[in-house]
């Protein structure tokens, strides 16, 4: 039931044979699922290679047949959305439904690329001097090296592809080792689509080896990258001291604002769900829950309970919500957050536990009264592990919320329209989603800033690292 994992380059997959594999186990029950095969040096170098010869060709081919041929890889996704997410779930641990969903968002954005893509126009600027033409044209930059995370490893290796094919450059995508099994099905579509061979390419290896073969490589000529903050900044200085164009969107440490005037059940409603999606590890999960006083303890009692009442197990159980974490690293690391904390002084309010005795299950796990101190108000958790703490005026809230360097989600809860306009103005977040979570369609930017990254990965502005722009005078 567990599909063969490989790589992909210049159009053939390539199996584990005579190759140094990593065994793959399913996180909730740790059972062997395959083996992934990994890249060495020279299967890098092919790669890149590929995807240089092939970029000549596509990027000379007509917007509207680079259009059509992504409308198939999005058909395509929707017809075997149903067995690409049972093998996430299994590599990942996700909800199924989540999985699912998952791939039919990505479908979205496929869709949405193939006709950006044939809007990428031009400008003809009027000249000072008679008989003077000046045009400035948009082109596509050349080879794309990506790398791609984990906790959704279909959405975010497909918005990168899609946006880069689209534009009319090829790419090398380095995806990862944890959960590969939805990039060689997202492979599989682009080959079946019909894409040329060497435009899409894909690999696994050691990260290190690969990141710095790819961005040192002088063909290469944007790095596009999803992970943390520390990882992204050693690529994105490897990238600068290259002159490569970057793309890069880092962890964040979402701050969530609930004011007096809230509706709070709605609040617990939505927030529980977005803190325990993917078991916590996304990148906008909110994580510090900032209250204000009228209503603390009432919001604390019902954000516990709705917590405590998560369904938590395998992801292909019927009506499981929240599923394990990717591995006993992750959960090591969560749960060591949650343990200074306590020793801090913190309040445990619900979880802090592991569930059950196989698989990396951790309880959904509320703090109160947590010391500024404390490493989890400084360090991303990615789990599911939300903090609280009191305020009373919306400056204080605001100084609170943008204390730490990150800056990529935040959440507001109101009823007032100057306290939301205020929020919205003075959160340092690059999305800031009031009274609801919106940020995952194929028409909005997805971008952090401060150490939360740059550049964007929706949007037209998904464009930008991919166009170079040329001015063309001519007398």
């Amino acid at each position: 039931m567990y599909p063969e994992l490989s790589l992909y380059i210049a159009g053939r997959f390539i199996d584990a044979r005579g190759r140094r594999t990593q065994a793959m186990h399913d996180p909730a029950t740790l059972q062997p699922l395959g083996q992934l095969p990994w890249a060495e040096a020279e299967d890098v170098e092919a790669a890149v290679q590929a995807a240089h010869a092939a970029f000549t060709g596509w990027r000379r081919v007509s917007p509207l047949e680079r259009s059509d041929l992504l409308r198939r890889v999005a058909a395509l996704a929707r017809e075997r959305a149903p067995e690409i997410g049972r093998a996430m779930t299994l590599d990942n641990g996700k909800p199924l439904a989540d999985a699912v969903a998952e791939v039919l968002n990505a479908a979205e954005h496929v869709e949405w690329h193939a006709e950006e893509g044939r809007r990428v126009y031009g400008r003809v600027v009027p000249s000072r001097q008679s008989g003077v033409r000046q045009l400035v044209v948009r082109e596509p930059v050349g080879v794309c090296a990506a790398f791609s995370p984990w906790n959704f490893p279909f959405g975010q290796a497909m918005k990168k592809a899609a946006a880069a094919i689209a534009a009319g450059c090829s790419i090398v995508l380095k995806g990862p080792e944890e959960s590969p099994s939805a990039l060689v099905a997202m492979a599989r579509l682009f080959h079946d689509a019909g894409l040329p061979a060497g435009v899409f390419n894909l690999l696994w290896g050691v990260p290190a080896d690969i990141s710095r073969q790819l961005i040192e490589s002088p063909l290469v000529r944007v790095v596009s990258f999803t992970g943390s903050v520390p990882v992204g900044r050693q690529l994105a200085a490897l990238a600068g001291l290259h002159m490569k164009r970057m793309t890069m969107e880092l962890g964040g440490h979402a701050p969530v604002l609930v004011f007096d005037d809230a509706d709070v059940e709605a609040a617990v409603a939505l927030l529980a769900r977005l803190k325990t999606r993917n078991a916590g590890q996304v990148c906008v999960s909110p994580t510090r829950f900032y209250v204000q006083s009228g209503i603390h303890d009432r919001f604390a009692a019902a954000f516990a309970d709705a917590l405590a009442a998560v369904k938590v197990g395998h992801g292909l159980e019927d009506g499981v919500q929240m599923g394990p974490l990717i591995h006993e690293r992750r959960f090591l690391a969560v749960h060591a957050l949650v343990e200074d904390a306590r020793a801090m002084g913190a309040e445990l309010l619900t979880g802090g536990r592991r569930i059950g005795t196989n698989g990396h299950f951790h309880a959904p796990t509320l703090l109160a009264n947590v010391p500024q101190g404390a490493r989890v108000m400084h360090e991303e958790p990615f789990g599911p592990v939300a903090t609280m703490s009191c305020f009373d005026t919306v400056d204080e809230a605001l100084r609170q919320a943008n204390a730490l360097p990150f800056g990529l989600a935040s959440y507001v809860f109101t009823r007032s329209l100057q306290t939301a306009t205020r929020a919205g103005d003075g959160l340092e977040a690059g999305m800031v989603n009031i009274n609801h979570s919106g940020m995952a369609h194929p028409e909005l930017p997805f971008g952090g800033v401060k150490d939360s990254g740059f550049g964007s990965e929706g949007g037209t502005e998904s464009f930008d690292s991919f166009l170079s722009t040329k001015l063309i005078t001519q007398i």
